[in-house]
């Protein structure tokens, strides 16, 4: 169970890419499937060829964000339909991913990687790994919430929120949409990087139906914690990897067969699409804003 936590930490890296783009920026990316690939394959790669893991690392991530660039200048400057703008891409990058690699599957064994350590000392799928990968994506998480902060990252959100009203103030939202895939397949591809190095291998169909995991990672995790703060936002986003993960492993340990986890995904979307929207949920929903307007209530009049 523990390496479920790992993986759902890991994991969250890419869910935060996806949140990025389809919850901040409003854009249905389907790159995904292809840049968490290029990740991997490009740190596979590297490290195989005797470069540092850090570097490797590194560079899946530049990879996964120009894979991101490819399809916002597709959408931006060619004018094509977002969603068929990301499959373009995606369709392109199997191609490039193996060319890439050479071959459909790249093993890492007997190689040095960033996760080589924990893996010799047997401190992988232990509380220690998960430790570590849990302050990896705080760091990301407290970075993302910073930059959204910013004139730059305000620009972004007025973009998803109304792209109309913020072009009328001067802002390029084709450059903003640029930045934001960018940054979404950024994180999407150093996640690819990191679980490449966990498994010990990076295959060309590790990506193929992510973008589902992503979706129901945000969903699931914004069912779970609500918050007009994007700390809340990031933290829902990764504690419904964490969940999603856990719901996988355990159908898998319930006697799921593998072949049946992709169905599985779509029905734990659905129902995270649909459990809120039942009376009891929409109950504690209004009593927790009651509770929160009291309290809000409270620290006014003690103000006062």
């Amino acid at each position: 169970m523990l390496s479920a936590l790992d993986l759902g930490l890991i994991y969250g890296l890419m869910a935060l890419g996806v949140y990025l783009t389809f919850r901040v920026l409003d854009f249905p990316d389907l790159t995904v499937d292809g840049s968490f690939t290029t990740g991997a394959a490009v740190t596979a790669s590297l490290i195989i060829a005797g470069q540092s893991p850090w570097l490797a690392t590194a560079a899946g991530a530049v990879a996964g964000a120009i894979a991101g660039l490819v399809t916002g200048v597709l959408h931006t400057k060619g004018k094509i339909n977002p969603l068929l703008a990301g499959i373009l891409t995606q369709i392109a990058l199997y191609s490039i991913n193996l060319r890439i690699m050479g071959r459909a599957n790249l093993p890492l064994l007997r190689t040095d990687t960033l996760l080589s350590g924990l893996r010799d000392d047997r401190h992988l799928g232990t509380w220690v790994s998960v430790a570590m990968f849990a302050v990896v994506v705080l760091a990301f998480m407290l970075a993302l919430d910073w930059f959204l902060n910013t004139d730059l990252g305000l620009a972004l959100q007025a973009t998803g929120d109304n792209e109309r009203m913020i072009r009328a103030q001067g802002v390029s939202t084709d450059n903003t949409k640029i930045l934001g895939l960018a940054l979404s397949n950024g994180l999407v591809g150093l996640a690819g990087g990191l679980i490449a190095q966990y498994q010990g291998f990076a295959d060309i169909g590790m990506g193929i139906g992510l973008i589902v995991a992503g979706l129901a990672s945000v969903i699931i995790g914004q069912a779970i914690i609500s918050g007009r703060r994007f700390i809340f936002a990031t933290l829902a986003v990764v504690v419904g990897s964490v969940v999603y993960r856990i719901v996988i492993q355990l159908a898998l340990q319930a006697g799921a067969d593998p072949n049946d986890m992709k169905l599985i995904s779509a029905i734990l979307v659905v129902a995270a699409l649909l459990l809120p929207r039942l009376g009891v949920f929409r109950h504690m929903r209004a009593r927790r804003r009651e509770r929160l307007m009291e309290a809000a209530a409270k620290g006014e009049a003690a103000r006062a």
